[in-house]
C-alpha cells in the first residue's frame, strides 16, 4: 500500500463518553486517535464494542458525519456505551472517574476476527484499559494473533485498571510503545529498573523486551524517543496558560500523529515535533477533539498531506 489513503490503521479498544460537567463528549483513546487519523487522510478502523442505547446513536452519527469505517463496532445488548466522568482540577488538569462493567469489557473475538481478515492493516493500535476484562483482553490476544504488521501500544495507565502481568504481555507484543514520564516510572518499577535517569530506563526497557522505539511524553517540556540507536530529542515545546483549556485528549492527539509519521516515513525529530505541536493546539480546546473538522486544515496544509 503506497498512498496515505489506502494506509489501513486497526485500532482495538474502548469507546467512552466523557462527561463534562457542563457536556458529554465522545472519547476514548482509541476513539480520538482514529478520528484524528481519518482527518489527516489515513484509513483507521476502530473495534470497539457499545451498549444498545443513545451514546451508540451518537457515536455512529458522528463516525458518518466523519466518514469514519463502522464495521469494527459490535453491538452489547447488555451492556452499556462506556462512560467516564472527568473532574476538572486548578490548572488545566483533570481527574477521570472510569465506570466498570462496560460494553468495550466484552468485545466478541469472533467478531473481531471477521472484521480483521478482510483488513490486512499497516499498523494495528492498542491500549491497556481494554484488557481489563477477560473477554476484551481474549479477543485482543486473537487479534493480535492474526495480524502480521507493526503494533503501536499506548500505555494509557489508568488506576486501578492495570497490573504488572498486563503490561509485560502488551510490551511483549509491541513493536512502538508511547508512554508519558509517570507511566515509565511506574513500568521501570514493576520490573526493577532502577536505572538513575528516565532515558536509561526507556532503554533498559528497550532491550528487555526487544522494543523498537519508545516513546516518552514530558508535557510543557516536549518528548523524546529511544530507539537502538540512542536517544532522540523534540524541541521544546511551551503553552501558555491563556491558551490552555483543558488537557483531555493531548496524548491521543500526540499518539495520531505518531502514527501517522510511522505511516508516511517521517524521520523521527520531525514526528516528534509534530506531535507535540498537534496535542499542544488540542490543549486549546475543550474535549478531545473538535467538533469542526476545519481545525485541522493548517496542520494538513502546512505538513503537506
Amino acid at each position: 500500500m503506497n498512498t496515505k489513503a489506502n494506509k489501513v490503521i486497526a485500532i482495538f479498544g474502548e469507546v467512552l463518553a466523557d462527561i463534562f460537567p457542563d457536556k458529554t463528549v465522545l472519547g476514548g483513546a482509541p476513539f480520538n486517535v482514529a478520528r484524528h487519523l481519518q482527518a489527516f487522510g489515513l484509513r483507521p478502523v476502530l473495534i470497539t464494542r457499545t451498549g444498545q442505547d443513545a451514546l451508540r446513536i451518537e457515536l455512529l452519527q458522528e463516525m458518518h458525519r466523519l466518514n469514519m469505517d463502522v464495521s469494527g463496532v459490535q453491538i452489547d445488548a447488555i451492556y452499556p456505551t462506556g462512560q467516564v466522568k472527568v473532574h476538572l482540577i486548578e490548572d488545566g488538569g483533570h481527574q477521570f472517574e472510569i465506570l466498570q462493567d462496560q460494553a468495550y469489557d466484552h468485545i466478541q473475538a469472533n467478531t473481531v476476527r471477521v472484521v480483521t481478515m478482510s483488513l490486512k492493516p499497516d499498523l494495528v493500535y492498542f491500549g491497556t484499559l481494554a484488557q481489563r476484562s477477560m473477554t476484551s483482553r481474549l479477543a485482543l490476544d486473537e487479534f493480535l494473533a492474526d495480524v502480521k504488521c507493526p503494533r503501536f501500544l499506548d500505555v494509557n495507565l489508568r488506576a486501578p485498571f492495570y497490573n504488572e502481568q498486563t503490561i509485560h504481555s502488551s510490551l511483549m507484543r509491541s513493536d512502538i510503545v508511547k508512554l508519558n514520564e509517570e507511566e515509565l516510572l511506574i513500568v521501570a518499577q514493576y520490573f526493577k529498573i532502577d536505572a538513575p535517569s528516565a532515558h536509561e530506563k526507556a532503554s533498559q526497557l528497550l532491550t528487555e523486551f526487544n522494543i523498537q522505539q519508545i516513546i516518552v511524553t514530558a508535557g510543557a517540556k516536549g518528548a523524546w524517543m529511544v530507539n537502538k540507536n540512542g536517544i532522540i530529542k523534540s524541541d521544546v515545546v511551551t503553552t501558555t496558560k491563556a491558551l490552555l483549556v483543558d488537557t483531555v485528549g493531548a496524548g491521543d492527539a500526540f499518539s495520531a500523529v505518531c502514527i501517522l509519521g510511522h505511516g508516511l516515513n517521517w524521520d523521527h525529530v520531525t514526528t516528534l515535533n509534530r506531535a507535540n505541536q498537534f496535542a499542544t493546539a488540542i490543549c486549546s480546546i475543550r474535549g478531545s477533539a473538535p467538533a469542526d473538522i476545519r481545525f485541522y486544515t493548517p496542520f494538513i496544509l502546512e505538513w503537506k498531506l
